[in-house]
């Protein structure tokens, strides 16, 4: 009977994990969305039934499905699921279906509910590119197959985020392809290169993006200008410190009501710090490692070498993000505008989530013996 159960989920462990994260995130997204209560303009009502009806429960179901679908299948429908999810994304450009907020143009607007594309596009250049890495890790020392790969696969969505802008995608996902193809054997002389180009295009991004500079003038100096760039980091930091060891108590946040922006959004966190304190705020992070740690066990133990890289790259995509999120929160990191996954308000975002972990589920399940 135990037996069977385990081939059902494909890792206990590592399903339990995320059974808590999702638990916990739930009720932390419920416990700081009454902070909006208290702001004009803001529903309450729309926000928590977009996060369970648009992401908690059809990603539940995206989980599922996605977690018994043949490895063979999810190897040929990477590159047609990559073309489909760029060009989805790229509707957000056109006038009358794509959103604009918070000067970005990251959401197609479908009347009751809006969505966030970009996250399928982000999946999907994962999976592509540890399906085009398993294909070629023999031939990543030519140069056209191995860096021509790399930013070819790359340069789609790369231009489609900047356009929105949506800088924080590019980082995420750039980052993870940049670990892929290293675990796949490419040649050290592609490391300098990479970073090289890198660097030269942060620097012109930084350059005609003031914003980004700011947010970087802001990382160095928080307490700089603590009536705009600076007042985000300082009120998060003033909502964690308050919270002490124990913190507040559950829903006892005051930050969340006035002070903090985006209580639901980018700064879930320093309400998770306030309410539930030191320890509360540990064992979120830890989760998150324990996480990332099953995630690797289970890419290590993998069948084939797409199963393995597809299990590294998305669980890099998770954890990379919720680290840039917690870190900006607590000032060792710039804001960057990442939701905490599992966590932040964000029906694509979690649903994108949740078919990640269906997809690690379905290499678990697959895994050598």
């Amino acid at each position: 009977m135990l037996r069977g159960r385990i081939n059902v989920l494909g890792d206990k462990p590592f399903a339990l994990i995320v059974f808590i994260l999702l638990a916990f995130g739930v009720a932390l997204f419920f416990s700081a969305a009454l902070g909006l209560l208290a702001r004009e303009g803001s529903s309450l009502s729309h926000i928590v039934l977009t996060q369970v009806g648009l992401g908690v429960i059809p990603g539940l179901v995206a989980l599922v499905a996605l977690r018994f679908v043949p490895p063979q299948k999810l190897l040929r429908a990477a590159l047609p699921a990559y073309l489909i999810a760029m060009a989805f994304t790229a509707l957000v450009f056109i006038p009358g279906l794509g959103l604009t907020a918070n000067n970005a143009t990251r959401w197609l607007d479908l009347g009751v509910i809006s969505i966030q594309p970009g996250e399928f596009l982000k999946l999907a250049t994962i999976v592509l590119f540890a399906a085009y890495l398993s294909q070629m890790r023999t031939k990543l020392h030519d140069i056209r197959i191995g860096l021509g790969g790399f930013f070819g696969i790359l340069a789609g969505p790369a231009l489609i985020f900047l356009k929105m802008p949506n800088t924080s995608s590019v980082i995420i996902i750039a980052a993870t392809a940049f670990v892929l193809y290293f675990v796949a054997g490419a040649p050290w002389r592609d490391f300098l290169i990479i970073a090289l180009v890198g660097v030269a295009l942060a620097a012109v991004l930084v350059y005609q993006r003031p914003y980004l500079m700011e947010r970087v003038r802001t990382f160095v100096d928080p307490s700089r200008d603590s009536q705009a760039s600076g007042y985000q980091i300082q009120q998060s930091l003033i909502a964690i410190g308050s919270g002490g060891i124990l913190g507040r108590g559950f829903g006892q946040s005051v930050q969340k009501f006035n002070y903090l922006p985006e209580p639901v959004g980018d700064s879930i966190f320093a309400v998770t710090g306030e309410e539930l304190g030191f320890l509360g705020a540990t064992i979120l992070i830890l989760l998150f490692v324990a996480f990332a740690l099953r995630g690797f066990a289970i890419a290590a133990s993998a069948a084939t070498s797409f199963g393995s890289l597809l299990v590294t790259g998305l669980t890099l995509l998770i954890v990379l993000a919720a680290f840039l999120n917690i870190g900006a929160m607590l000032g060792v990191a710039p804001l960057t505008g990442v939701p905490l996954p599992f966590v932040s308000h964000g029906g694509t975002a979690m649903f994108a989530a949740l078919a990640a972990v269906g997809l690690i589920l379905n290499v678990a399940a697959h895994r050598k013996a």
